[in-house]
């Protein structure tokens, strides 16, 4: 059979893999041997790949930083910090309309910029904000909405896990996609917030009123805060101005707040113990879905997938424009049906090259930030979007009152502004490379 259809016949069965509910790491593994076995003709291609392959994926040195940032994503909701962000928030906002809903997000951004995981940044703040949303009287559809798309910028506030792999799988720089993710990130609060005010004004039973903080407990919040901000400012500003390398940084940050956690009395034997343990289990579950990621890929370049769909494209002359819509609809729809790490591990070797010999009007290593900034955002729409809205069932969880329904109407309006800032992000790039160009 020729190499280039069993390739494509692999992403059919890697389908239905998952919808066996195999998990996604070892179905690519299964399916990257099996394919590499009919593609070279020799059942030991799968013991030379599995004697060689987890060594050369695991021994990269900046998979290190996986782990680190995890750590200090854990340690800093032991401390209690996504707590003290929420009431600074809150203080300062929380009297607007939907300002309780605003205060979430803006936690939740705090929050993302020293955890980097979009799931524990939802399951963090909604323990802090929950209550209080309940308690001023917010729909549960407002409520549930706010929560899991606020974990969204666990992910696109740097530091980000998602964006270390990218960085990795497509040979870029970590601190200048850290960069590149800033500004996007804090542009996709801002919409949050916005979404939140016009979902409000449209429906003013959805939410009371809170009344206004005195000055004394704005500044005391301010102060809560000041770990958290000391941690950033520390962790990403030094590697934007390259006191130290994301691995470093990643080091530093969690020896930080572990610190910080210990000082606030809450960091236990008990405590640490479950830290490390959660810690180990989500960097295995990552390092598996690495591993199969790898196995797959070669398969596919070894059937010459890749190179053989960029020739395809290529005569058929279609603009870049289009290849790059076109994708990134694809990311929409795989998003509601795969985990966003498998589909960044997935996707990502397939489409960049592809998309990287075509003429964007940029330079190569621009074009990499930029595409990796479109990816994450339309990767972590999938976190919202049904039937497998990973933050939505994180949020369900936490809020058995609150229907699934409920939920995914409450996350429509994020998902509207999400679009509205993929398009904007398009149409202009330098809103994305401005800082990289500016610092580098």
């Amino acid at each position: 059979m020729d190499p280039f259809l069993i390739g494509l016949l692999s992403f059919p069965v890697l389908l239905a893999l998952i919808f066996l509910r195999i998990p996604i790491g070892l179905a690519m593994l299964a399916v990257g041997l099996a394919g590499n076995w009919l593609v070279i003709g020799s059942p030991m291609v799968i013991l030379n790949q599995l004697k060689s392959q987890p060594v050369g994926t695991f021994s990269s040195y900046s998979l290190s930083i996986v782990p680190m940032f995890l750590l200090m994503g854990q340690f800093a909701t032991i401390s209690g910090m996504s707590a003290a962000l929420f009431r600074a928030a809150e203080a300062w906002i929380g009297h607007r309309k939907g300002g309780v809903a605003m205060a979430a997000i803006g936690a939740c951004a705090g929050f993302g910029a020293i955890c980097g995981s979009s799931m524990a940044t939802a399951a963090t703040m909604g323990q802090a904000a929950l209550p209080q949303l309940r308690k001023y009287g917010y729909s549960n559809a407002l409520a549930g909405g706010t929560l899991a798309a606020g974990g969204t910028l666990g992910v696109l506030i740097p530091p980000s896990v998602i964006l270390v792999i990218y960085a990795i799988l497509t040979e870029q720089n970590i601190a200048k996609l850290f960069m590149a993710a800033l500004i996007p990130g804090i542009l996709a609060a801002v919409g949050y917030m916005v979404a939140i005010r016009l979902y409000v004004g449209l429906y003013p039973a959805s939410a009371r009123s809170r009344h206004r903080a005195a000055m004394a407990e704005r500044c005391q919040s301010l102060r809560d805060t000041l770990p958290v901000l000391g941690v950033f400012v520390l962790v990403v500003g030094g590697i934007y101005t390259g006191i130290f390398t994301p691995t470093e940084a990643a080091a530093i940050g969690a020896a930080l707040t572990g610190i910080l956690a210990l000082l606030s009395g809450s960091l236990g034997l008990g405590a640490l113990r479950i830290a490390i343990l959660d810690v180990g289990r989500t960097t295995a579950m990552i390092f598996i879905i690495i591993l199969g990621a790898a196995v797959f890929n070669n398969f596919l370049a070894l059937a010459q997938v890749p190179q053989s769909i960029a020739m395809m494209i290529g005569e058929i002359g279609l603009s870049p424009w289009f290849v790059l819509t076109i994708i990134l609809l694809l990311y929409l729809v795989l998003g509601c049906v795969m985990d966003s790490l498998a589909m960044i591990l997935l996707t990502v070797p397939i489409f960049f090259p592809i998309l990287s010999g075509m003429d964007f009007g940029m330079g190569a290593e621009d074009f990499a930030l930029w595409f990796g900034i479109l990816v994450l955002i339309v990767v972590e729409v999938g976190l919202i979007t049904p039937p497998v809205g990973m933050n939505l069932f994180v949020i369900k969880a936490m809020a058995p009152e609150i229907t699934m329904a409920e939920m995914f109407r409450g996350a429509l309006p994020f998902v509207m502004t999400d679009m509205v800032r993929v398009v904007v992000l398009v149409m202009f790039p330098s809103i994305t490379l401005g800082l990289v160009w500016l610092f580098y």
